[in-house]
């Protein structure tokens, strides 16, 4: 009765045809072709590949904050335009731009619990000016650090930048130092902070407050590192190893602590506070 029976296949691209675009999603890893629905109640992980899809910082937010206990802080700073920067497009047309999307800076703040613990926590947002950090985002990092300090309880940052914002030039470079200040300090009271690394995450984030954590997570196949891979190639003159600056490579060379799928981010995030920092979750 074979005829009777349809094997499941996976639907591929070719199959697609002119269904709705909001109905399906391309994984850039396996070109596999996924029900939106299901990849959302996946965490937007393939299931096919496991391959991690970029989600949006809110999204961060309701997988590590126990639901309706996030509580945002220093929502109404916004970036000025100290410099007077223009370039192909001035600084206040692209703050207005990704204003317009309904993102007020690249990085969301507050405090909530996370599987029951209290925790500061701070995700950034890189579809406002791709994650860049000027001094609205350092400032709210800072501040951030200060009630975890104050409160005595974890402060958690989920980085995802392409590095420091040029339209603020130095200005910009300034916020490497000030947000390392505030989690040495966290360091010196013995108050954990984790760094979450996603994809990607470079330029001076990296080289700030992204490698400071007590315990530095990745997710599967992010990019992490300070200059990309082909400015390095074009400096050094050299072709750079298999899977350079991606997470699996910085593991095995010391750089963060473990990669992490995001199914069991949470999950992962909790067992470290209970196990490495027990005295923070009584």
């Amino acid at each position: 009765m074979a005829w009777f029976r349809k094997d499941k296949k996976p639907l591929k691209a070719q199959d697609r045809r002119d269904l709705p675009s909001d109905v399906f999603d391309k994984c850039p890893g396996c070109s596999e072709i996924l029900y939106r629905e299901r990849l959302a109640q996946n965490l937007n992980v393939c299931p096919a590949c496991d391959h991690h899809l970029k989600i949006a910082a809110e999204a961060y937010l309701s997988i590590l904050a126990d639901s309706g206990t996030f509580e945002e802080i220093d929502a109404h700073l916004r970036a000025a335009d100290p410099l007077g920067f223009e370039d192909l497009k001035a600084y206040p047309d692209r703050i207005a731009a990704a204003e317009a999307k309904g993102k007020t800076e690249a990085a969301i703040s507050g405090t909530g619990k996370l599987d029951g613990i209290d925790i500061v926590l701070t995700v950034m947002d890189f579809a406002y000016i791709g994650g860049s950090m000027g001094s609205v985002v350092g400032e709210k990092i800072a501040r951030a650090g200060r009630v975890a300090l104050e409160r005595e309880i974890p402060f958690l940052i989920v980085s995802a930048s392409g590095g420091a914002r040029m339209q603020e030039g130095m200005l910009s470079l300034m916020q490497m130092a000030k947000t390392s200040t505030v989690l040495a300090r966290l360091h010196e009271a013995s108050i954990p902070f984790i760094s979450i690394l996603t994809n990607p995450t470079t330029g001076g984030v990296t080289a700030s407050h992204s490698m400071l954590g007590d315990v530095n997570i990745a997710e599967p196949d992010a990019l992490i590192g300070f200059a990309g891979p082909r400015v390095i190639e074009e400096t050094i003159k050299q072709e750079l190893p298999q899977g350079f600056q991606r997470s699996q490579f910085l593991l095995e060379h010391g750089m963060v602590d473990c990669i992490v799928d995001r199914r069991e981010l949470k999950k992962t995030v909790a067992l470290v506070l209970r196990h490495q920092f027990a005295g923070w979750t009584e």
